[in-house]
């Protein structure tokens, strides 16, 4: 049963890719988390400046203890005491060469999806770092923007509400309630349908089921 899912994860991988290359997005495919995290040291030089947002899946295949551990200048929100050395550090990520991020969701046709709160991880991957690197588990496509947006705010933020224990609706039924107002987790949303600038952006398919 495994050795088919294999299969059919490569097979719309590979439609996936091709459609982000039309949209100027590189696209590569890893086999298993080992793999994944190969492929995104391959493309971050050593000396490279990397930052990210918050991200279960980077941390899943290892990227953010491995470049912590690199040659590399890391920009670290996650050590920061301070909300105020937080801001200051995602807004140094905006500066970086390398953000590190994934995706709420990515559709068959190559649009990304991305929900957030604050939207420092959203902003980047939009505008600032010069480059920067999506690492999706196959779990997160889907067929459509209108299912994407669904998922990202179905599933990633109502688990999201739970593993931060927010005071929203969602917290306690494990449903969208389309809350408004400071405490909502579904603040803003990035639609990317494609990039203007070559190269910028690399997505990294992995044939697993990471984040949310």
């Amino acid at each position: 049963m495994e050795e088919n899912r294999t299969k059919r994860n490569q097979l719309l991988a590979g439609h996936v890719i091709k459609n982000l290359k039309n949209r100027n997005i590189e696209g590569y495919y890893a086999k298993d988390k080992e793999e994944a995290l190969r492929i995104a040291l391959e493309l971050i030089p050593e000396g490279s400046t990397v930052g990210w947002g918050g991200s279960a899946s980077i941390s899943e295949i290892g990227l953010k203890q491995a470049v912590c551990e690199g040659n590399y200048e890391v920009i670290n929100r996650d050590v920061c005491k301070t909300p105020e050395e937080k801001r200051a550090a995602e807004l140094k990520c905006f500066d970086s060469d390398y953000f590190l991020a994934s995706a709420n969701a990515v559709t068959r046709d190559g649009v990304l999806v991305n929900i957030d709160k604050f939207a420092n991880r959203i902003a980047a991957i939009a505008y600032g770092p010069r480059n920067v690197i999506l690492v999706i588990g196959m779990n997160k496509i889907v067929r459509n923007v209108e299912d994407a947006a669904k998922r990202a705010r179905d599933e990633a933020s109502t688990i999201n509400a739970a593993r931060l224990d927010t005071e929203t609706p969602c917290r306690n039924t494990g449903m969208c309630y389309d809350c408004k107002g400071a405490k909502s987790l579904c603040c803003q949303i990035l639609v990317t349908r494609s990039s203007a600038v070559d190269g910028r952006m690399k997505v990294i398919l992995v044939n697993d089921a990471l984040g949310f």
